[in-house]
């Protein structure tokens, strides 16, 4: 409104067409003067072709009849300075009678009236566009009286523009009335703009018009933005704000999805980021609570040693006890470790650089670092490519290389002495597909899912209680799935069904 607004002042202080209006004027004034100068000069002169001189009287009758359908003032100064006719003022009989011309009849409407009103009330108390000298009129006229009749008298034609007491321009001009080059005296037409002022008025009322109109529609279409944009964006920001005070109660942010627009989809981004934030808080909840359930256990029995072996004087019952205080704290610092790098792996994906990775080369180093430390009973490892071309991902080579390392790993653990593991490298779908397999005794088929469950773990007959904390698996499927990958177990079954082992398959975005 306030632009709308500037923009009309604006047109109403650098106000061209009045100027034009002006130019106008003074442009039909000079023509119409030459034309009546030209009669006067024609057919009002007397005496010889040596010494010219106008009649009075013809000329008089000359300026009144050609001054008669028209509303523009005739002056006619001799020679000497005298005012000889003018057509205000017609003389008869020693009568004098003076012309003033009223404005018309008011046409208007009731809306166009009070817009007129205020026009005229506010238009004064405007900074003055332009200062005109004001026009005086002495009782007895002369042509000394007026820069433009001098001027005239000179054989120039000139010009003036002046304001009334009524600030109401008068536009004059003065040509001089000649025969054969010798000036006989000066012609004066003059004009109240009040013409001008009144088409300016007009304009400038139909400006108003205007204005009103787009103003009235701004106002509507400011209610309407409010009601659309400004209202629908404080409900979102009171309900994100909700949720940065979030105090256990899961807060709904509007669903605004149906408009098909910006705010929409600023609607749908903010509920998929909150649902996003509550179930990361839910996971670290449930990551909380597990851990403190896994870390009671080697705490109450590393407790429990600690109570019997103060009050046990057996040696052997002492050393049985140390063994089990010992065991108790390796165990509790493998599962500081792995909690450790189970809650730093989601913050350092995300700050790491995601760069270009060559599986094929990522698979052969894993398994020449397996090759160099092989041991008596140490696995055969087989990498099989099914790909001419090299199979390329973006992401964490470290963290994927934690990955298969983990999975091989687990391989090791179930597989038997000396056994093979194959590790396989395929393209399908638009996925680089990895594949793990071993020849142990395969995986629960109850309990596959479980096997990525935090601190659950199944481990081969005879292997030590408490030797690894259940978090490998896990691990591996949150930065799989971190990489807009899949990870999932299955055994392997010959034709009559019989297992020959287990296989894990992790499936990568190329």
């Amino acid at each position: 409104m306030l632009a709308l607004a500037i923009l009309v002042a604006g047109v109403f202080y650098l106000d061209q067409y009045r100027a034009g209006l002006i130019d106008a004027k003074i442009a039909a004034l000079q023509a119409e003067a030459e034309i009546v100068a030209g009669a006067v000069g024609e057919s009002a002169v007397i005496g010889s072709p040596e010494s010219p001189q106008i009649d009075p009287a013809l000329a008089t009758r000359i300026i009144a009849r050609l001054a008669e359908s028209s509303q523009t003032r005739v002056r006619f100064f001799a020679t000497d300075g005298r005012l000889i006719a003018d057509s205000r003022s017609l003389v008869s009989s020693g009568r004098q009678v003076q012309l003033k011309y009223l404005p018309p009849p008011d046409e208007g409407n009731a809306i166009t009236d009070a817009l007129i009103s205020a026009y005229d009330w506010i238009m004064p108390r405007l900074p003055a566009q332009g200062h005109y000298p004001l026009y005086r009129e002495q009782e007895e006229q002369r042509a000394a009286d007026y820069d433009e009749t001098r001027n005239a008298l000179t054989g120039k034609i000139g010009g003036a523009i002046r304001q009334n007491d009524d600030a109401e321009l008068v536009i004059s001009v003065a040509v001089p009335v000649q025969q054969l080059h010798l000036v006989l005296g000066a012609l004066m037409l003059s004009s109240v703009g009040r013409d001008i002022e009144e088409s300016v008025r007009l304009v400038r009322v139909g400006i108003i018009e205007a204005f009103a109109i787009t103003l009235g529609i701004t106002v509507l279409l400011s209610m309407f933005l409010a009601g659309t944009i400004s209202r629908p964006v404080r409900r979102l920001a009171r309900a994100a704000d909700r949720v940065r005070h979030w105090r256990g109660r899961r807060v709904e942010i509007p669903d605004l999805s149906r408009r098909r627009d910006e705010i929409g989809d600023l609607s749908a981004a903010l509920r998929d980021m909150t649902n996003a934030l509550y179930t990361r808080l839910e996971a670290i909840e449930a990551f909380a609570a597990d851990v403190s359930h896994e870390l009671k256990n080697p705490l109450s029995s590393l407790r429990s040693a600690v109570e019997t072996l103060a009050r046990t004087e057996d040696r052997d019952q002492q050393h049985r006890l140390l063994q089990v205080v010992e065991e108790d704290v390796r165990r509790l610092d493998r599962l500081i470790t792995d909690i450790s790098n189970a809650s730093r792996i989601d913050a350092e994906l995300l700050r790491a650089e995601a760069e270009l990775v060559d599986l094929r080369g990522l698979l052969e180093t894993l398994i020449q670092i397996h090759r160099e430390r092989m041991l008596p009973g140490t696995p055969r490892f087989e990498l099989v490519v099914e790909a001419s071309e090299p199979l390329v991902i973006e992401g964490v080579a470290g963290r994927l290389g934690q990955v298969f390392d983990n999975l091989v790993a687990n391989a090791i653990s179930f597989g038997p002495p000396g056994g093979l593991i194959r590790l396989s490298l395929s393209r399908a779908d638009g996925a680089a597909e990895i594949a793990v397999e071993d020849e142990g005794p395969g995986l629960p088929e109850a309990g596959v899912e479980r096997l990525f469950e935090r601190f659950y773990s199944q481990r081969p007959l005879g292997e030590a209680f408490g030797r690894h904390s259940g978090l490998g698996l896990p691990i591996a499927r949150q930065i799989v799935e971190a990489h807009g990958g899949t990870i999932h177990g299955e055994n392997r079954q010959d034709a009559s069904g019989r297992v020959l082992g287990a296989r894990f398959v992790v499936r990568l975005p190329l």
